[in-house]
């Protein structure tokens, strides 16, 4: 099926190509559910993104079984992807397709016979309790459909739920495949750019303008995925700052339950085809360009704290001015969804911004979240909190999982998370000022009331810990930075002076290599 696209000038002039990521991407914006792809024979990756858009938008993707391939490259690294539909040989493929063509599923969801019921619960509790995901919550029709697919990967003669259930009851490799392959990762610079259009044109700046001085601007992307949405709204956000000249630390944090997928968006390298995504402006001024691809620019980086976290059992980040879970609630069942829900009003400071995706609402949380723009779902929280939304939102998710061993009771499995709530706790109302900086001087984390200190200058963002100093503190501090070495590892001057809000603030400075 052909693309309407526009042809477009290549973003790089030399360089590797990815024609097939480019054609799938054109096809999944332009054909949406219609289209069917398929990945044959070849080597490197190109294919492998680009089946990922049209995952998402509900096109049918075949690939190739990498044993007969040729070539296995690029067959097994779509494969790895996790978003194929159906891993045939070639000879099987003519058959699948004439199926789509009738606008039928080659690998159909189905509805259980009797016999099959109790397969898809048995299912579920397995991968509780052996594994550190609990999916009792999420819609039981996505999870089915999610399952039969990866029955259809793992073998395509298995058809049965009961029988994957025996496979997965003896194999630990296969049960910890599925786990990560219903750990659904669909993301993408920029995607939806009527939303982004609006964020950056509207939202966004408004709450940079109204965002009190010396008060860092903290951002929650939950589901942060990979890390493209994240790098995308902190791109409008700090674009926005150094617009507005405001004196602004962003505070960016991002979670997601897949420890594969925060990896990566930790390592912040991606491949050459989000050049059609990210405009050549900002590619130079957020970006690195590396072998292979991109790599996110330091100073971009260092906004953004990525970690591990289960939106229904660990605790929340809180005192947040912006929110954004997008296409997250989607595969969860209703009392999940308004559990986290609640939880977003809970963690949101008065008038903050939520943004969930384009098919998704706040439910029957509509008197404690007012619409800001109904078609790109935004929305800004006002009211006080329900007792049953603080009850959540404090209990760390203990009702959320009923353990189905011992050894996986809910009170050893949350304490790394209650852990972490303390931490943060004791860090952002005891903890003195303290930033962790590399050898160019550039803040890679703070803790405590680092705004008293420190401010963002007007132009572009920067997180030089000098830049940022106050006049009264700057010369001292390169001083004192600049004796510290292998000879001396720790040096500490007293009785420093600066001026904050008009009046005169002694300080210490305490330096350790």
């Amino acid at each position: 099926m052909a693309s309407s696209s526009a042809i477009k000038e290549p973003a790089e002039a030399h360089g590797a190509r990815m024609p097939i990521d480019f054609l799938f991407a054109s096809m999944a914006k332009d054909l949406g559910k219609r289209a069917a792809a398929i990945v044959l024979s070849g080597t490197g990756t190109d294919g492998t993104e680009g089946i990922k858009a049209l995952h998402s938008t509900g096109g049918f993707i075949m690939v190739q079984d990498p044993a007969e391939a040729e070539y296995d490259g690029m067959p097994q690294s779509a494969v790895d992807g996790g978003c194929a539909d159906a891993v045939l040989p070639l000879a099987k493929m003519p058959a699948a397709l004439a199926v789509f063509a009738k606008g039928l599923r080659p690998v159909p969801s189905r509805v259980p016979a009797p016999a099959d019921e109790p397969a898809l619960p048995k299912i579920i509790a397995l991968l509780r309790a052996n594994t550190a995901h609990d999916f009792t919550l999420y819609k039981m029709g996505t999870m089915q459909r999610r399952i039969e697919r990866r029955m259809a990967i793992a073998s395509p003669t298995l058809t049965d739920m009961g029988a994957y259930l025996v496979v997965l009851e003896d194999d630990a490799e296969e049960l910890a495949v599925l786990s990560t392959d219903l750990l659904i990762n669909v993301t993408a610079f920029f995607r939806d750019a009527k939303v982004f259009d609006l964020l950056e044109k509207s939202i966004i700046p408004d709450l940079v303008k109204a965002h009190d001085d010396g008060q860092p601007l903290r951002i929650w992307i939950a589901g942060c995925s990979t890390g493209e949405e994240t790098y995308s709204l902190t791109i409008l956000f700090a674009e926005a700052i150094a617009a507005a000249k405001r004196p602004i630390t962003l505070c960016v944090f991002a979670s997601d339950v897949d420890p594969d997928a925060v990896a990566t968006a930790r390592e912040g390298h991606y491949p050459d085809s989000i050049a059609e995504a990210v405009t050549p402006e900002r590619l130079k001024r957020f970006f690195v360009k590396a072998e292979g691809g991109y790599t996110v620019a330091p100073d971009l980086r260092a906004c953004v704290v990525f970690t591990i976290q289960d939106l229904l059992a660990d605790p929340p980040f809180s005192k947040l001015d912006f929110v954004s879970c997008r296409n997250v609630l989607i595969y969860l069942g209703p009392e999940a969804q308004a559990k986290v829900i609640a939880l977003f009003h809970f963690a949101l400071k008065k008038y903050g911004i939520l943004l969930l995706g384009t098919s998704e609402t706040v439910g029957q949380a509509d008197d404690v979240f007012a619409t800001v723009a109904k078609s790109e779902r935004v929305y800004r929280q006002i009211g006080k909190s329900r007792p049953s939304a603080l009850a959540f939102s404090t209990s760390g998710g203990e009702a959320m999982r009923v353990p189905l061993r011992a050894e996986y009771g809910t009170e050893a499995a949350r304490q790394p998370a209650f852990a972490e709530l303390c931490r943060r706790l004791v860090l952002d109302t005891l903890a003195p000022a303290a930033v962790l900086i590399n050898r160019q001087h550039v803040c890679l984390y703070s803790v405590g009331p680092t705004a008293h200190y420190l401010r963002v200058p007007p132009g572009y963002p920067t997180h030089d810990v000098l830049m940022m100093a106050s006049p009264g503190l700057r010369a001292r501090l390169r001083d004192a930075i600049a004796q510290v070495n292998e000879k001396t590892p720790h040096l500490r001057i007293n009785g420093g002076h600066t001026t904050r809000d008009g009046l005169s603030a002694g300080f210490d400075i305490d330096v350790a290599a």
